[in-house]
């Protein structure tokens, strides 16, 4: 059985992993994804992403590298804001992998190039969130030579921000050799493998707010999918265009035309397609709305589908079940509220319990698995919501394209 740390990067150009890299006793600025969520208080409530990035901090120490994480939380536009600063992280890294973690208030100058300047081999630094700076998300040269300058070495092992032009994961590329990290390439390993050589029958299964951000999915699967299940709130673009009053449900009006084109394309190549039967309906979706299970062509005016219900839950679950490999991006529903929350955690149970490859594409539905008390019972749970839909679109990810060629 091959290695974790061999897993091939499947469908782009062969690139240099971090263990082609002669790292010995040299700088190696390591670009990860720290996003995590936090709670009110700014506790970390979810630390699988900086576990994810451990096999390949963990190398790099083991090699006798100096080793600089850089990473990004929240939506920091541009400027220092406490409530996203990496401090708790940092907090957190050095917990889990039992070794001191040096925290530095800034992400480049005096006081940042001082501190590497007088690393050991095996020691960690834990630069402040890239997105402090407003170079960053502008991909600002200068500011990418100035990251540049203070490694040997780069190694993005980012997945879940690879699909954005930012300085610290395309810019800096420009002046270091730069390698994949162990989860980038397990990654792309098993989402690139599953759409190219998926185990038959393949169910993909969608949910979500918006239709307009799977149709490329569905597109791209179109001709590799033995089925198709859409829920959540995209379900709704599908079921008015199909002439079915919705009432106030979440519909994007200007892609109905598309959403029809879309439906009665994979219909006549054979493929099934699966839309919700019956859902949960409420006008609020705030906690303690009154609620209503209608079917679908039932959806009154001033009421909005927040929820599939019971009769779609089987449907889909029994979809599911003939499945061998299962890709699932999407809640089913609003399930941050209790109530509404229902059919998103049998459908997770449903994949769970499944006898197949079963892989959950990042974002929300990460944290619906993880709520629903499956995430054990997962194949794989991809770190990245936006790079792995760019990813399934069949899009080049820039984090990817930017890392040298072997």
């Amino acid at each position: 059985m091959a290695d974790e740390h061999d897993l091939p990067i499947k469908g782009v150009l062969s690139k240099l992993s971090i263990k082609d890299l002669d790292i010995r006793g040299k700088r190696v600025f390591i670009r990860v994804d720290f996003n995590v969520p936090l709670d009110e208080n700014l506790n970390i409530t979810d630390d699988r992403r900086i576990r994810s990035a451990l096999p390949t901090i963990n190398y790099a120490i083991d090699e006798g590298s100096k080793v600089i994480l850089a990473s990004h939380l929240g939506r920091a536009k541009g400027k220092a804001d406490s409530r996203y600063s990496l401090a708790s992280v940092a907090r957190r890294l050095q917990r889990l992998i039992k070794k001191e973690v040096t925290f530095l208030p800034d992400c480049i100058g005096p006081q940042v190039e001082d501190a590497v300047s007088k690393m050991a081999e095996g020691d960690i630094i834990l630069l402040e969130n890239m997105r402090f700076r407003v170079e960053e998300e502008k991909n600002d040269e200068e500011f990418s030579k100035a990251l540049a300058k203070l490694a040997d070495f780069y190694v993005n092992d980012a997945f879940g921000a690879a699909h954005r032009c930012n300085s610290s994961i395309v810019g800096i590329t420009k002046h270091l050799t730069s390698a994949a990290g162990f989860l980038l390439q397990k990654e792309i390993e098993y989402l690139q493998g599953v759409v190219n050589h998926p185990v038959r029958p393949f169910v993909a299964l969608l949910g979500g707010a918006k239709a307009s951000g799977k149709i490329d999915v569905i597109r791209n699967l179109e001709d590799k999918v033995d089925k198709v299940i859409v829920g959540g709130g995209m379900a709704y673009t599908f079921l008015k265009a199909m002439g079915y009053n919705v009432g106030d449900s979440l519909v994007e009006n200007d892609m109905l035309q598309l959403a029809n084109e879309i439906r009665e394309g994979v219909v006549a190549k054979g493929i099934k397609f699966y839309l919700p039967v019956d859902c949960v309906i409420s006008q609020s979706i705030e906690p303690g709305a009154e609620t209503k299970l209608v079917t679908t062509q039932e959806i009154p005016n001033g009421w909005k589908a927040v929820d599939i219900g019971p009769a779609s839950v089987k449907l889909f679950s029994e979809a599911l079940e003939s499945a061998k490999t299962i890709l699932w991006n999407g809640p089913m529903g609003v399930f941050e509220v209790d109530a509404f929350s229902r059919g998103t955690f049998s459908i997770a149970h449903s994949v769970a319990d499944a006898y197949a490859l079963t892989i959950v594409g990042g974002g929300d539905t990460d944290l619906a698995v993880g709520r629903a008390g499956v995430s054990e019972s997962i194949s794989f749970i991809s770190t990245g919501g936006g790079a792995a839909l760019e990813l399934l679109e069949g899009k080049d990810l820039p984090g990817l394209v930017a890392l040298t060629d072997k």
